[in-house]
């Protein structure tokens, strides 16, 4: 494994009376808010049950809702359908990516972190059936339910992308942060040997839905740091592709990247969909909303795919049948209860519901205790009491040590849950708490202790 770059967090001489402000006066307080967080859980009645749920999926989501109901739930059968014996801590991917962390600290053992009780079947829903109440898996087994949580996650869909080949991630200057924990491996190996050299490097961002839709924009802002560190980027370029009309969904938010950007001479090239890329040859294929084409040669490239429903959503009863989510199979859930909206013994959780937003680990860690109790109310007989938000957290990585922690609902707003954090100011604060401390929150919500 190639060897990671020292830990030095003072290129920028700014970060230095910064940093030694925080580290002796201010991660103190946030470790003790975090902890106080993950030992403050209330003592509560348990509701009797001999209700079967079963859930799609072991993921964060998963994970949480499974953790969450065998504790508030006394007699409950659970089932947890999925074959990954790995569990991968999926918002340290980019810090992988970007040499910061090594591969090891993103991966679990997925039965470490299920509840003791439960049932798992190691294999993957293949199809669901709502109308029947069960679920099938990918070896035909049949599986009943009175409850099912939908917890299965997107697809990564990288076959739109014509000649992409995802075993190359990390090959031929191609990184891809999303596909696997050695996928992100891989892709600082292809940043490493990038920014020795320099060149010409091309960003992209997709049309679709994205989980972490930050990942693409710290990507940027992390490539054009590892240059400026080894001193290659005067005589590298970056461009960013975006096949949308933005970069981000949140209007202050995107322009205050597209703010920095400008100071960092990272131009964006709107409306311009990643559609074909040869990996021989280093040339990407842009098309726009008319059909042109455009090619381009590239030294480096980070290829974000577009993302989808998986299969087994997409093609059953479950998914939205018009609007904006249609398109993706998105889950069709109520965006305040999280319980489906045709067939009220389904709730969604994570990344498969088709919300506004919502798509990240924070989502998750607000939504799981609300779904928790709102399929516990309904297995008690009473309607949905919990209603969430739609709040997402993205730490918004600039540049080693320093970082923007976002906070918004679904509707935009930005929503900062601590006083000491502007989140369009830069901060090693925000740094500390992606680098150090997300960790173990983003277990403890696994383990449904927050």
């Amino acid at each position: 494994m190639k060897q990671h770059p020292p830990k030095t967090l003072s290129t920028h001489p700014q970060d230095s009376s910064r940093r030694r402000f925080l580290l002796g006066a201010s991660a103190a307080p946030i470790a003790g808010t975090l902890a106080l967080s993950l030992s403050s859980g209330k003592a509560r009645a348990t509701v009797k049950t001999s209700a079967h749920i079963v859930i799609a999926g072991s993921g964060l989501a998963g994970l949480a809702i499974a953790n969450r109901l065998a504790r508030d739930l006394d007699g409950a059968r659970i089932t947890i359908v999925d074959r990954k014996e790995m569990h991968n801590y999926q918002p340290g991917y980019t810090l992988v990516a970007t040499g910061i962390w090594p591969v090891d600290k993103v991966v679990d053992r997925n039965i470490d972190l299920q509840p003791g009780g439960v049932d798992w079947v190691r294999e993957m829903v293949a199809e669901f059936d709502p109308i029947g109440n069960a679920v099938i898996t990918d070896t035909g087994k049949r599986i009943a339910y009175d409850y099912l949580v939908v917890a299965t996650g997107v697809h990564l869909d990288y076959a739109q992308i014509e000649g992409m080949d995802v075993n190359r991630i990390g090959q031929d200057g191609m990184a891809s942060v999303y596909y696997s924990h050695t996928a992100a491996e891989a892709s600082w190996q292809a940043m490493e040997t990038f920014r020795q050299k320099g060149g010409e490097a091309l960003m992209t961002l997709p049309a679709t839905a994205l989980k972490c839709a930050g990942a693409p924009l710290k990507m940027t802002f992390m490539l054009d740091d590892r240059l400026r560190q080894v001193g290659t980027r005067a005589g590298s370029s970056i461009n960013f592709h975006s096949a949308l009309g933005n970069v981000f969904s949140v209007p202050r938010i995107n322009d205050e990247v597209l703010s920095r950007w400008a100071a960092l001479q990272i131009p964006v090239h709107f409306n311009s969909k990643l559609a074909a890329i040869d990996l021989g040859s280093r040339r990407a294929t842009f098309v726009s909303p008319e059909g042109e084409r455009t090619e381009q040669s590239y030294d480096f490239i980070h290829v974000v795919p577009p993302m989808r429903a998986p299969d087994a959503v997409r093609n059953s009863p479950l998914p939205w049948q018009e609007g904006g989510f249609a398109a993706g199979g998105w889950l069709e859930v109520d965006r305040q209860t999280l319980r489906h909206r045709r067939f009220p013994n389904v709730f969604g959780l994570g990344d498969i519901n088709g919300t506004p937003r919502g798509k990240t680990a924070a989502t998750v860690k607000k939504s799981a205790p609300l779904v928790a109790q709102n399929l516990v109310d309904v297995i008690a007989g009473r309607e949905p009491s919990q209603q969430f938000d739609g709040y997402t957290s993205c730490p918004l990585l600039l540049r080693e040590g320093s970082a923007l922690l976002i906070e918004f609902d679904y509707d935009g707003k930005l929503t900062p849950s601590l006083p000491m954090i502007d989140p369009l100011q830069e901060s090693y604060f925000a740094w500390l708490m992606k680098y150090r401390l997300l960790k173990p929150a983003y277990l403890a919500v696994a383990k449904g202790r927050v």
